[in-house]
């Protein structure tokens, strides 16, 4: 999968970000491989800067970041994953619709952020997911402006306001891999 394309919310505009697009891919075990490219004005993008550690950190959604929800088609149980450019990252398993939250603590996480061409590379393995059933995704950022905006992109809006747990943002499907 490749070349998904996310959106702004409608009620939510950058005044920085005119577009981000992602290339997803699965490997085996329940590796997510997700890269964001962010093109414009980045000079006007508050991004967080890496102080030396990579780990886990809640509250990334606050400020400028990167996310993938992943799950099973036809179950609503899911995991959240949460990415900052300070290469700081969170994971969350939800049992429905932002119900029984709980840390993903065997989770395996490396990336890659490189401010200049707005892009951050990010892998990460979830053996819970496995790697024999079709994923549902829904890939989004939040982008915080130097003038304290928070513009929301998502693959999909529902309406109202951003959410993106809402099942309608999981709008990318992943093929489970063609074993011989």
């Amino acid at each position: 999968m490749s070349d998904l394309i996310l959106f702004p919310h409608p009620d939510f505009p950058s005044i920085a970000v005119t577009s981000i697009s992602v290339d997803a891919g699965r490997g085996h075990g329940g590796k997510l491989s997700v890269r964001f490219h962010v093109e414009g004005t980045l000079d006007d993008v508050i991004w967080p800067e890496f102080d030396g550690d990579a780990g886990r950190a809640d509250g990334l959604w606050q400020h400028s970041c990167f996310e993938a929800f992943v799950g099973f088609v036809d179950e609503p149980s899911y995991c959240e994953l949460n990415f900052a450019p300070s290469m700081k990252w969170a994971a969350y398993r939800f049992d429905d619709y932002r119900a029984g939250m709980r840390n993903i603590d065997d989770i395996q996480t490396y990336g890659h952020w490189t401010p200049g061409e707005g892009r951050l590379e990010m892998h990460a393995v979830l053996p819970e997911l496995g790697d024999r059933r079709e994923w549902r995704l829904g890939l989004s950022a939040v982008i915080e402006a130097v003038d304290g905006s928070k513009s929301y992109w998502a693959i999909h809006h529902p309406p109202g306001k951003p959410d993106f747990h809402n099942a309608d943002c999981f709008a990318a499907r992943v093929a489970a891999p063609q074993h011989p």
